[in-house]
């Protein structure tokens, strides 16, 4: 049994690092004491502080690298280790790869059970910087004037960035429009721990294919003064930015986003294409962030799906209807649930849009209505796709998935220990893992999302 004296919180120790946690945080051993490290990479050895201990385990701060692993790299960021943006800067991005896959890879055998599971490399993207098409940056000040960035790790105290090498280079002239906007008129940022205060986020999106722009500003207020020179100065900023809209959160709440909206120029949404389909997204629409691996992802559940025709398919968690359409250009009859309404009546434009005419949508849980399409109107399906949020799928969405026996589950997850919990399930449930990969939708953060097909096991 270890001895809890046998390690100290404050004490320095020098140590190898052997593994890397989840979230991308060093391993060590030392007297028997499993320390996590957070900024030390496999193969590193370097002088650690423990600054917590606990029963089983001890948190340590990373204090010099004695020696540094191969797989080390200096951020590009200033303020990387200060930020809680992204979390694997610091190692190659080859390695990062290999991190994502093994993450898998063990939270199947940890927590699924699973046993000499295969997991295919995760695929990467080569241009693996400036990637995401949505930024939101909140809105703060401090003695040394505005403040408009990211949270800082495990806190909400506001680092002040003006550029972020994984957001959008337009960002940049967008958050100094809003900065000189702020400053000139002197509108208050919100202020958390009062309540007080009008700007609280600063929201944009990017079509990656139109290069169009949607600015949203969420304030603490019914309106916004001087919205008018804030929308010239922001045309001047960007040439492409086609709509700008005001988000009324008035409440008292880490929330980022109100459910209203305020167009106070152009339009509110952005279009967007994805493989041919036109995408219409507005600031309240769920939309893969890296659209450059959303085609990857997306061929990779088509490929999965196999369909030939004449399938009738489910898309459960289907959003505003991405994978819907995808899968309905190639499937004889799609239905598709979503539990927010407002992107289920987006769902059913983008399907309008782009002429598809064998989808049906459904606003509500879907593990009540995928329930109600087969108990009471018969319906059954030959492929069922969930892609459900990180807390993965209800319990009894997986019972009526069992019931209804598909030929194939399509499983889109981007939270492989939620993943493995459900696989688990479905296995004890008639179905088998035929091929599980890894694709890097969160190039240079730990997150990695995954894309598993499932077939039923024939008797």
């Amino acid at each position: 049994m270890t001895n809890l004296k046998s390690i100290k919180k404050n004490e320095h120790y020098f140590a190898e690092i052997t593994d890397m946690g989840s979230e991308g945080e060093g391993i060590c051993k030392i007297n028997g004491f499993a320390v996590f490290v957070e900024n030390a990479v496999t193969g590193d050895f370097a002088e650690v502080r423990i600054v917590k201990v606990k029963k089983n385990c001890a948190y340590a701060k990373l204090i010099n690298i004695i020696s540094a692993s191969p797989i080390r790299e200096e951020p590009i960021c200033k303020s990387y280790y200060r930020c809680g943006g992204c979390n694997l800067q610091h190692i190659s991005y080859k390695a990062g790869l290999e991190f994502k896959k093994n993450k898998v890879k063990s939270c199947l055998e940890r927590i699924g059970g699973f046993k000499n599971i295969f997991v295919e490399p995760t695929i990467g993207l080569e241009e693996h910087f400036n990637y995401r098409n949505k930024a939101q940056m909140p809105v703060g000040e401090d003695n040394n004037g505005i403040k408009i960035g990211f949270y800082e790790k495990r806190s909400h105290n506001i680092i002040d960035c003006r550029q972020c090498c994984i957001q959008n280079k337009a960002n940049e002239k967008i958050i100094e429009a809003v900065r000189k906007f702020i400053e000139e008129y002197n509108i208050k940022p919100y202020d958390e721990k009062t309540h007080t205060g009008i700007i609280r986020h600063i929201i944009t999106r990017v079509g990656e294919k139109t290069g169009e722009i949607l600015v949203s500003i969420v304030i603490n207020s019914e309106n916004l003064k001087h919205s008018d020179s804030l929308i010239k100065t922001l045309l001047y900023a960007d040439k492409n930015i086609v709509g700008i809209v005001l988000n009324i959160n008035k409440e008292r709440t880490n929330v980022i986003m109100g459910d209203r909206i305020k167009v106070i120029w152009g339009k509110g949404y952005i279009t967007d294409y994805i493989e041919g389909l036109k995408f219409e997204i507005s600031s309240l629409s769920f939309y893969q962030v890296n659209p450059r691996q959303t085609e990857v992802l997306y061929k990779k559940v088509l490929e999965f799906a196999q369909l030939k025709g004449d399938e009738t398919v489910i898309d459960a968690y289907c959003g505003i209807g991405t994978i819907s359409l995808f899968l309905a250009r190639k499937a004889k009859k799609v239905y598709a649930i979503e539990i927010i309404e407002q992107a289920i009546e987006d769902a059913k434009r983008n399907a309008l849009i782009n002429g598809i005419e064998n989808t049906e949508f459904f606003v509500g849980k879907s593990e009540q209505v995928i329930k109600s399409l087969y108990s009471e109107k018969g319906i059954n399906a030959d492929v069922i796709v969930v892609d459900p949020p990180r807390k993965g799928c209800d319990f009894r969405l997986l019972e009526t998935i069992s019931q209804m026996k598909p030929k194939k589950v399509v499983y889109v997850s981007c939270d492989p220990a939620t993943l493995a919990r459900d696989l688990k399930i479905l296995c004890q449930n008639g179905f088998e893992i035929k091929k599980v990969q890894p694709v890097d939708m969160f190039c240079m953060s730990s997150h990695v999302e995954c894309v598993v097909l499932m077939s039923r096991v024939e008797k």
